[in-house]
């Protein structure tokens, strides 16, 4: 079909793999329908079908974000949703678009990357210092110093740097090709799962959100989030809330602040407050006691201790919808470990597909982190959905290396369209904020009646007070 609006031209977009995003979250098939597409050649080109990972992640979220909204406007009919390869694109590579007062961020530290060891290879991740120092712990340097590094790993079998740098609190994964991870026990317990793990949590009645008036059309507002998630996958879902209205409220400990770019990229339409869960527990236990969602993305297990487990939290606060994500995912036995996008890619074979015989490679996004970002957002608008009709809370668990099993095994590459991707900036956008003058992505989530951007932009971390804004359910009755 032609969307005449734009002067584009746009064909049907419920393709197999976002049929199967849909289908993994719950959502009606019917619904497919009301999704086109403008594709264009040259965006995320790669080996491995990345775009069409990334147009199935944002399609499925942007669907849920128009199924939601229309429940609470009282809408006869989906409005319709738009995808855009290019928006997508550029979108995927949020961080690289960047600029603080004109400055790029730097996006990986010097001793963040691909090894060669004795045999084969390993990728390290040292971005943040307290990774960074058991690292070299592990290795035995005593100074951030690259060629000591790479001197050090020269010495090892990539296998033994791995389990020796992960013992260590580090982290470090070896080079596997696909045939040795299929052959891995952590890739059999990840295949079994679904790609969207989604339970429910009580058998109490939770609240109904209320009817939503006025323009643009905010599927989330007045629904209170609490963000426990770092790096980019989980922020990218919470940042994808607060533009769809979500009052996020994002929650760090004091002693383990974000990279400010990172914070910078991902803190849009969010607050962002420090908060001991030690020392002032009664604060947080407020914040819990008039949350709508909590979503966390540290390693499965490592809030358990605070009474964080999705249970847990649900026997608090009843209704409560729980998203969480992990790298490897809550079982098998790297089922406690922490882990990023490019370590999943290196293990999972992602790498390799990716590289030469020479030397591994890399997807041209980290496209693990940002699809399964925007497949938890969707996961999130599912569940709040399923709740207007149902009540009670839920559950939702992703994690990277299940959407890198889809990547590797699910999905073929689509064709190329006529349009070409000829470069971000139609899709970038500038603003002042107390970080400073910000250029940056656009969401790629779009859909009739919708957000263009976000309300707020990103301040400055841990500035803002541990507590509730002024954007609850009861600012939309």
């Amino acid at each position: 079909m032609t969307d005449s609006g734009s002067g584009t031209d746009t064909v049907s977009a419920p393709t197999a793999d976002l049929a199967y995003a849909w289908s993994a979250l719950g959502g009606d098939p019917a619904l497919l329908a009301h999704v086109s597409l403008v594709p264009r050649r040259g965006a995320l080109r790669a080996r491995l079908p990345v775009r069409e990972l990334a147009r199935a992640c944002v399609g499925a979220c942007a669907l849920a974000a128009a199924e939601l909204g229309a429940r609470r406007a009282g809408l006869t009919e989906v409005p319709g949703v738009r995808l855009d390869d290019g928006a997508i694109a550029t979108a995927f590579v949020s961080e690289r678009h960047l600029l603080v007062d004109g400055r790029a961020p730097v996006n990986f530290a010097p001793l963040s990357r691909f090894w060669p060891t004795r045999d084969g290879w390993v990728r390290t991740h040292a971005n943040y210092p307290h990774h960074r120092a058991r690292l070299l712990a592990a290795l035995g340097v005593t100074e951030e110093d690259p060629d000591a590094v790479g001197a050090a790993l020269a010495e090892r079998s990539a296998r033994e740097t791995e389990e020796a740098v992960y013992a260590a609190g580090g982290l470090a994964v070896a080079l596997r090709t696909p045939e040795e991870w299929a052959a891995h026990e952590q890739a059999a317990a990840v295949a079994r799962r679904p790609l969207v793990e989604r339970d429910r949590l009580d058998t109490a009645r939770a609240r109904a959100l209320p009817r939503l008036d006025g323009s643009p059309l905010l599927p989330a507002a007045g629904v209170r989030v609490l963000d426990l998630t770092r790096v980019i996958a989980g922020p990218v879902a919470t940042r994808t809330l607060a533009l769809l209205g979500a009052d996020v409220l994002r929650v760090d400990a004091p002693r383990l602040p974000e990279l400010p770019d990172q914070h910078a990229d991902t803190g849009f339409g969010k607050r962002s407050a420090a908060l001991d869960l030690v020392a002032d527990r009664r604060g947080f236990e407020e914040l819990l006691a008039a949350a709508d969602v909590v979503v966390t993305g540290y390693r499965p297990g490592a809030l358990d201790r605070f009474g964080l487990s999705a249970p847990e939290l649900a026997e608090r606060r009843p209704g409560l919808v729980v998203a969480h994500l992990s790298a490897w995912g809550s079982y098998g036995p790297w089922g406690g470990r922490r882990g990023f996008d490019s370590l999943v890619q290196t293990a999972t074979g992602v790498a390799a597909l990716e590289g030469s015989r020479d030397r591994p490679g890399a997807l041209p996004a980290q496209a693990l982190d940002h699809g399964t970002g925007y497949l938890l957002a969707a996961a999130v608008l599912r569940a709040l959905a399923e709740r207007t009709e149902h009540g009670y809370g839920r559950c939702v668990r992703l994690s990277l290396a299940r959407t890198a099993h889809w990547l590797t095994n699910g999905i073929q590459h689509g064709p190329e369209g006529h349009l070409a991707y000829d470069g971000p900036d139609a899709w970038l956008a500038e603003r002042d904020s107390a970080l400073g003058r910000l250029r940056y992505a656009l969401s790629p989530v779009s859909f009739r009646g919708g957000p263009g951007d976000w309300a707020r932009p990103p301040g400055v971390w841990g500035a803002d007070p541990a507590r509730w804004g002024d954007g609850g359910m009861d600012s939309v009755r």
